[in-house]
């Protein structure tokens, strides 16, 4: 039998009974960890996730619907068993243990786990390409959930950008004119508002908030380009060691898979072409890979 079987049938039991995810919780708590055998520190238990994961999705395969509510029932669960990146990036190997032959369940369950906090960004990013998915790296859905993990990203940079620029405009005082229509104002209502008149110490945390989403958005691109880095570098140099043509189809994919980030999330990379080029797309790379970079600035000049 599997390691963590008995447990996945308790768990089985447990949810079928409306167990809490307290409940859950203790199920769980006696798993043993193997990293902690392989001297890893045992940052996280891999085995916890495995059973969690697996049993909690299997039993809310039956559409979306099920497998949203699921999610978001034990979702104190997924947190708590999900604190570091290797640990999220373990629930995403999960997911794609059980969903491999359903992409667009993948794609929205990806989408689920990023609403809801429980995967970062850059987890998602780092799972898309790990070793374990190279067998799905010319697959379309893997390519959408990067281009929608992205997305969120610059979403949640754009949406604290705003937040801070409305949050300054009412604390520098800047009052609607008097001479507005009705509907004008009442328009103005409707939107979400911060508090009425924030404080310097507010502005000051949305500032921060700011500022941390702008590192993690920074992050998430040097972790996309330095993968696509490393994955054509190893392809060039391997069909230069064995002499044959590194054209391949596989390589024109991949070629035109970076092109694709610089030219869909141009505005967000332009942002960070300096780091970039001081960090990552540096003049001792390979001139394929470089020449990407070169045309992309060329293209914004």
């Amino acid at each position: 039998a599997l390691p963590g079987t008995p447990t996945a049938h308790q768990l089985v039991v447990s949810i079928r009974q409306k167990c809490t995810p307290e409940e859950v919780l203790d199920v769980l708590k006696d798993l043993p960890n193997p990293n902690e055998n392989e001297g890893d520190g045992g940052d996280f238990n891999p085995l916890k996730i495995d059973v969690f994961v697996q049993t909690l999705l299997n039993l809310g395969s039956k559409s979306f619907s099920h497998s949203f509510a699921a999610i978001s029932k034990f979702h104190q669960v997924f947190k708590s068993i999900a604190e570091t990146e290797e640990a999220q990036i373990c629930i995403l190997h999960n997911l794609f243990e059980l969903w491999k032959n359903h992409q667009q369940m993948m794609c929205v369950l990806v989408d689920k786990l990023l609403k809801l906090q429980i995967v970062e960004c850059s987890a998602v990013a780092t799972w898309i390409f790990s070793k374990e998915m190279t067998g799905e790296f010319t697959k379309m859905y893997l390519w959408e959930i990067l281009h929608l993990t992205i997305k969120k990203m610059n979403k949640h940079v754009i949406k604290l950008g705003t937040e801070l620029g409305e949050a300054k405009e009412k604390l520098a005082g800047e009052e609607s004119s008097s001479s507005e229509s009705e509907e004008e104002s009442a328009a103005k209502k409707k939107k979400i508002e911060i508090a009425d008149k924030p404080t310097e110490e507010m502005v000051e945390r949305m500032e921060e908030k700011l500022e941390a989403a702008n590192v993690d958005q920074k992050r998430l691109f040097l972790i996309v380009f330095q993968r696509f880095i490393m994955i054509l570098s190893e392809h060039l140099v391997r069909c230069d060691t064995d002499g044959k043509d590194y054209d391949t189809d596989w390589y024109r994919w991949t070629i035109g898979r970076l092109q694709q980030v610089f030219l869909m999330h141009h505005e967000q990379v332009q942002k960070y072409s300096s780091t970039l080029e001081s960090l990552l797309f540096t003049s001792d790379l390979d001139s394929h890979i470089l020449d990407v970079f070169h045309q992309f600035n060329a293209l914004r000049a």
